[in-house]
């Protein structure tokens, strides 16, 4: 089975910098070069920097994101999102329209006799309550409502500054090394326990491939400064680099 996981694209739909663009155009020469590569192609969170499909509205710059996706799915792959920390208030759109598979935390299967576990990896960093207390509260059903009720524009608006003040947030490096030490914790735990081979989350924006005794831990990273993803190939586990000019590397 031929495997690709990606996350953290952080796709935007305001005030692109050159930076921006420049990450937008990797993201899509990305995607075309995957048609008719992967059996199965996960999205494990903050692939959008936010979402929210209105009863008759969806952001129209995620457009093209959009078109690679469904021309993707039309050739033949199967997909899944994950919700992210920042793309979480998901509607009918992806799974009726794009054929869109989602799930709320996490997503298991089993393939060339791996047992493999993805989720986004935001639950599972350490001392982090402050954050953890703001998910739960952004996920009630209320909040959905009520960001629904707003126009727009208006939403958009708000959700944009919010989106932006959380990237612009720098961690020091001793938190920056908690959060990693979190997520590697809970994937040491989870292939000791036999219930995975092999772990993946996102998240944290650093990529890294790193075996334990029966399995392997691997974080895709991140397309705003690494441009990284994980690939399974025939059992095999590898994080890829893809650069637009020289094509992907390991």
């Amino acid at each position: 089975m031929r495997i690709c996981i990606i996350s953290d694209l952080h796709c935007k739909y305001s005030k692109l910098n050159a930076e921006d663009k420049e990450n937008h155009a990797l993201i899509l020469s990305f995607l075309e070069q995957a048609k008719d590569k992967y059996d199965l192609l996960i999205l494990n969170g903050d692939i959008f920097d936010l979402w929210f499909d209105w009863k008759y509205t969806i952001i129209k710059q995620y457009f093209p994101l959009l078109v690679k996706l469904y021309e993707i799915g039309q050739a033949g792959c199967r997909i899944v999102h994950i919700t992210g920390n920042h793309d979480f208030w998901f509607g009918d759109f992806l799974p009726d329209y794009l054929d869109v598979q989602l799930r709320a935390e996490s997503f298991e299967l089993i393939a060339d006799e791996k047992k493999i576990y993805v989720c986004h990896g935001d639950t599972h960093t350490i001392n982090d309550f402050r954050y953890q207390s703001f998910r739960r509260l952004i996920r009630l059903p209320l909040m959905k409502k009520i960001f629904g009720l707003l126009h727009p524009d208006f939403a958009l608006g708000l959700g944009s500054k919010m989106s932006r003040s959380s990237r612009s947030r720098k961690d020091s490096t001793e938190l920056r090394a908690r959060k990693n030490a979190g997520l590697r914790a809970f994937a040491k735990k989870l292939i000791k326990s036999g219930r995975a081979d092999y772990v993946i989350m996102g998240h944290s924006h650093h990529p890294e491939l790193i075996p334990f005794e029966t399995g392997y831990y691997a974080n895709s990273g991140d397309w705003i400064s690494h441009h990284t993803y994980v690939e399974i190939i025939s059992g095999k586990i590898e994080i890829k680099h893809y650069n637009i000019k020289k094509g992907e590397t390991a």
